[in-house]
């Protein structure tokens, strides 16, 4: 057994931390992370406006009223979630390449403004209409553009740090303030790489598509997220999550830096529904990936398990592991348990470790394709949010809170022979040990 271990433990994790060390991976990660405040903010402001019963609770005209006052502030936040991942990624990527990342961010979202299709609005008048102006379509913004925007800012950002690694830059004399400086060195190479952007925007004006996003959307995005979204992806990221973390990786950070792109553009879907009132598109989005199973606990879901630990259990060392585990347990941070009980290669606890996590997800998405529970909203609950709340918050719904106690229950069961078990065993083994430690003082 240990051969076997030692042969499929080393390729894994040979693996895993080179994705792990991906720049690319990393500048992603990253920028995706820029946005998490302000998506926070927004996200309390939809949660207010939108709160359950409200209507019934302060009446209708006072529900819409608070409706309309704080709706731009998941609109300024939320809706336009891939601006800041492009300013991320300009700001990043520039960062790594050692080039003035505020000027990689700043071109990075021009060259993505400049590839965006801009509708044409219409002020009819009698005998007429009189053109008032041009518009940015906010879901071009949003889930619409996700792809488009990450393709294009990292291009942007790379066209950016080559130009200026060639030196194609204006120096100034040495007396030049630095910022004046600073501007004129980005001049020529923030021309040449919005020349490329505006020479692809008019490429595809003469295609079937009219732009870029529109291709990227049908081509690229549209697929991606239809098989992201599916039972069998889902699951498959799972069983990747618990693999990795079993043989000592963290499985959810190198998993996610992969999937995250699909699984935000799913999110930023079911939000925009959400927000005009429409049915939600998407089952698997971002939180629920985050809620409903690294919510339960951690990766893995082990609340239950840190509370068998701690309350069921017989062995003094693991009840003093479920012990000091329960506080960080509560807020999902679940290390303690997967390094101290330990999780990792052990091969006692493997089946429950990945039984219980792809049980649950299914019972959650069956729950939720039935109409049992409601979707996620696309509101975005940090993952340290305790078990009930999250899931109430993330549904808008009680039946979230309820679905996650199900969870709980069904994680208990998967986990209890195995952890009796493994505490029948350290107990005789503590006991052989103290028979020993008996002996030894006697002779």
């Amino acid at each position: 057994m240990k051969n076997w271990f030692t042969q499929f433990q080393a390729p894994l994790m040979k693996f895993g931390e080179k994705l792990s060390r991906n720049k690319t991976l990393q500048i992603l990660r990253d920028a995706f992370m820029l946005a998490f405040p302000l998506t926070i903010f927004g996200s309390i402001t939809l949660i207010i406006a939108n709160f359950p019963f409200l209507a019934q609770i302060i009446g209708e005209s006072a529900a819409a009223s608070l409706n309309a006052m704080l709706g731009p502030a998941s609109t300024a936040t939320m809706s336009i979630a891939t601006v800041f991942t492009v300013l991320g990624i300009g700001y990043y990527f520039s960062c790594d390449r050692k080039v003035d990342p505020i000027f990689g961010a700043a071109i990075a979202l021009a060259a993505f403004v400049l590839v965006t299709p801009m509708e044409t609005v219409f002020e009819l008048e009698t005998g007429g209409s009189v053109v008032v102006g041009n518009v940015l379509d906010i879901n071009r913004l949003g889930a619409k553009g996700m792809f488009v925007g990450m393709i294009g800012a990292f291009l942007a950002s790379w066209l950016y740090s080559w130009t200026t690694k060639k030196n194609w830059t204006i120096k100034m004399p040495d007396t030049v303030p630095p910022a004046v400086s600073k501007s004129f060195s980005a001049l020529i190479p923030a021309c040449l790489t919005l020349s490329v952007f505006l020479l692809i925007r008019i490429v595809f004006q003469f295609t079937p598509w009219g732009n870029i996003h529109d291709f990227i959307y049908e081509i690229v995005q549209a697929p991606l997220t239809s098989l992201g979204s599916s039972l069998g992806a889902t699951l498959l990221a799972i069983f990747a999550i618990q693999g990795l973390w079993f043989f000592g990786l963290h499985g959810q950070i190198i998993v996610n830096s992969v999937l995250d792109p699909i699984w935000n553009a799913l999110t930023l879907e079911n939000l925009t529904a959400f927000q005009a009132g429409t049915e939600l598109p998407n089952i698997v989005t971002k939180q629920f990936i985050e809620i409903f199973t690294v919510g339960i606990g951690g990766s893995g879901m082990t609340l239950a398990v840190v509370l068998t630990l701690a309350f069921l259990c017989k062995s003094r060392t693991m009840k003093q592991v479920g012990r000091l585990a329960l506080p960080a347990g509560c807020f999902n941070v679940n290390e303690p348990v997967i390094f101290g009980l330990p999780i990792v290669l052990n091969p006692t606890i493997v089946v429950p470790w990945i039984i219980a996590p792809i049980i649950n997800v299914c019972i959650v998405y069956f729950s939720m394709a039935a109409g049992l529970v409601p979707l996620t909203t696309g509101v975005t609950v940090p993952w340290t949010t305790p078990i009930v709340l999250s899931g109430m918050l993330a549904t808008n719904s009680w039946q979230g809170g309820v679905i996650q106690l199900v969870e709980l229950a069904v994680v208990f069961v998967c986990w209890f022979p195995f952890l009796k078990a493994l505490d029948r065993q350290t107990v005789a083994d503590y006991a052989e040990e103290e028979s020993d430690d008996e002996l030894f003082a006697e002779a």
